[in-house]
C-alpha cells in the first residue's frame, strides 16, 4: 500500500502568515471580492456572492495571485508566475521549486488556504492533469476550484461558477494556451444573479456538512 502523507500544516501556516504580513505592510488593503466565499449566515437562504471587478489589468495596487504546483507543473508555474508579475499582479509562489517528486494535495492545500483566508485574491494550481489539484483545493471551505483546459472552460468557470481557484494540467496544455487560459480566467467577472443564486446553493451544501465554522 502506498504511503499517505498529510498536508504540511506548518508550511500552510507559514505561507498564510507571510501573505497576511505582506498585505499589512502594503497598506492594509482588504481582500478583493473574488476571494470571498458566500456567507453561511443563513443556510436556508444564502446571500449571492458579490460580483468582482475585472482583474486582468491591475491599476494602482497589485491583485494578489497564489500559485503552486507539484513536480509535474513546476516548469509551467515559472512561466505563469513571470507572466503574472510582468502584468502587474502580486504573486505568492507556494512551491514546489524543483523536479523531485512531491504530492500535489500539499500545494493545492496551501494555495486554497491563502484564497479562503482572503490573503490572496485568487489562486492557480498546476499538476499533471489539473484534476487532482481541483479535488484537493475544493476540500477547503470557501474555495471554488475549477480545472480548465481551454479559454471557454476558464470563462465559464468564472462567469457561471464564480471560481476563485484555477487548476491546470501541465501535461495536457502548452505554455501559450496556459497563458491564454489564465488571462481569460482573471479577466472574466462573475456572471448574473441567477448564477450567484446557484453558487450560493453550492455554499449551502458545503455549510451543511461542515462540523464547525471556519475562523
Amino acid at each position: 500500500m502506498a504511503e499517505t502523507r498529510a498536508p504540511d500544516e506548518a508550511l500552510v501556516r507559514a505561507l498564510v502568515e507571510r501573505a497576511l504580513a505582506a498585505a499589512e505592510a502594503g497598506g492594509g488593503a482588504g481582500p478583493v471580492d473574488a476571494a470571498r466565499p458566500p456567507s453561511r449566515s443563513s443556510a436556508s437562504s444564502p446571500p449571492v456572492p458579490a460580483v468582482p471587478a475585472r482583474v486582468a489589468s491591475p491599476a494602482g495596487s497589485a491583485i494578489s495571485v497564489a500559485i503552486g504546483a507539484d513536480h509535474g507543473g513546476v516548469a509551467l508555474k515559472a512561466v505563469l508566475a513571470k507572466h503574472l508579475a510582468d502584468g502587474g499582479f502580486g504573486v505568492t509562489d507556494c512551491g514546489t521549486t524543483g523536479t523531485d517528486a512531491v504530492d500535489y494535495p500539499d500545494f493545492a492545500h496551501v494555495v486554497a488556504r491563502l484564497v479562503a483566508t482572503g490573503s490572496c485574491a485568487t489562486g492557480i494550481v498546476i499538476d499533471g492533469a489539473g484534476i487532482g489539484s481541483a479535488i484537493a483545493a475544493n476540500k477547503v471551505p470557501g474555495v471554488r476550484a475549477a480545472n480548465a483546459h481551454d479559454v471557454s472552460t476558464a470563462r465559464n468557470a468564472r462567469e457561471h461558477n464564480y471560481a476563485n481557484v484555477l487548476t491546470l494540467g501541465a501535461r495536457m496544455i502548452g505554455d501559450g494556451l496556459a497563458i491564454e487560459i489564465v488571462d481569460t480566467f482573471l479577466a472574466t467577472p462573475w456572471g448574473a444573479e441567477r448564477h450567484g443564486n446557484r453558487v450560493a446553493k453550492i455554499g449551502a451544501i458545503e455549510g451543511r456538512y461542515m462540523k464547525e465554522p471556519q475562523r
